[in-house]
């Protein structure tokens, strides 16, 4: 059977000018849906009640994708429809999100995959400034990374979460590909890379083998990196594309990481004065820390009420207490939210066996 003809230039025409009509249909729908926003927006200032429901967001996505017949990808509706949703939401009010910075960050990359686009973008030196800033006020909501696939936990984000008042709302995962960027479009005469101390254990078995003898230089974030990059031709970056494009520099190894499935979680924060913990989606993750007295079957003990309700655990870290006495805060993930009985009454007898218990949020699980 012979190939099928190319369209012709007539169809491609005719083709084109549907394509176009369906944009303008498109464009009218989704500023039918943009008023829409604004009077829900009204309705919420009336109310006193918050602008951004990740709940309620996850789970209109969730039906979008079950409702897809295509031929669009299942796995192409949510980023569409983060974006139409932010760009509504903007509508109603300014989304101001702290992030480790500066442009071109991994974590810059979750907080509009989380919240789409239409965001104030707010920047920091730090994660310790991200949380120093979503505790004052100046941002609404912060984004850090709190675990990655490779090297585990990030310590600093689980030791604010301990001491300081914000609580988790949401969570994304983000695939992390770290790529050697430089002025210079080659691997000789680098004295040093610079990059977050993670990216450089992520990538150590590359840098051992094709630069040994270079000095891996750790800076506050791998776009910090790029930048210092940017300025020195002698220096080299890890970093993502975006990065790359941000500082006009060259891609000398694509996705040099040892893990090719490296992966980093990011928790959403806020102030729980200024947002509601969010409601049950069917689909949740509850965090919480806690520790015990230092006696013998204790660790045992904190886990009996689990199995006891039936409530999985997802995820169980260990960190010092930095008290001296050889005493550890455990972080703890659980499937399932508080308005659950079964979540519920966990929580309560496990609050019952802890010397200290906290919270750290109840929210959707991230489908990646």
């Amino acid at each position: 059977m012979a190939d099928a003809a190319p369209p012709s230039d007539a169809e491609l025409v005719g083709l084109r000018e549907r394509i176009d009509a369906v944009d303008r249909d498109l464009l009218g729908l989704l500023n039918r849906r943009a008023e829409l926003a604004q009077q829900v927006g009204e309705v919420k200032r009336k109310e006193g009640s918050v602008a951004f429901r990740p709940e309620r967001e996850a789970k209109v996505i969730d039906a979008l994708k079950k409702q897809n017949a295509g031929p669009l990808k299942t796995e192409s509706v949510a980023p569409i429809w983060r974006e139409i949703m932010s760009a509504c939401r903007a509508l109603e009010t300014p989304t101001r999100v702290a992030y480790l910075g500066p442009s071109g960050t991994f974590s810059e990359l979750a907080a509009v995959g989380f919240f789409g686009s239409s965001i104030v973008r707010m920047p920091c030196p730090s994660i310790d400034e991200v949380f120093r800033a979503t505790t004052a006020g100046a941002a609404d909501f912060g984004v850090v990374p709190v675990e990655n696939s490779t090297e585990g936990v990030i310590a600093r984000s689980l030791d604010l979460f301990l001491t300081g008042p914000l609580v988790i709302l949401g969570e994304t995962s983000l695939a992390v590909r770290h790529n050697l960027l430089r002025r210079e479009n080659r691997l000789d005469g680098l004295t040093a890379i610079c990059a977050h101390p993670q990216a450089l254990a992520q990538c150590n078995a590359w840098l051992s083998e094709r630069l040994p003898g270079v000095e891996r230089r750790p800076v506050a974030s791998n776009a910090e990196g790029a930048r210092l990059a940017s300025l020195d031709p002698s220096l080299g970056a890890l970093a993502s594309l975006h990065a790359a494009s941000e500082y006009g520099l060259h891609v000398v190894a694509p996705a040099i990481q040892d893990d090719p499935n490296n992966r980093t979680r990011f928790a959403i924060v806020t102030h729980p004065d200024r947002h509601p913990q969010p409601r049950a989606s069917g689909q949740d993750r509850t965090s919480l820390v806690v520790s015990v007295a230092n006696r013998p079957g204790a660790v045992h003990d904190i886990l009996v009420p689990l199995k006891v309700h039936g409530v999985s655990m997802t995820r169980f870290e260990s960190r010092p207490s930095r008290s001296g006495q050889w005493e550890y805060f455990f972080y703890i993930d659980l499937q399932g939210h508080p308005d659950q009985p079964p979540v519920a009454a966990a929580l309560d007898e496990l609050r019952q066996l802890c010397a200290f218990f906290k919270v750290l949020g109840t929210y959707p699980i991230d489908a990646h």
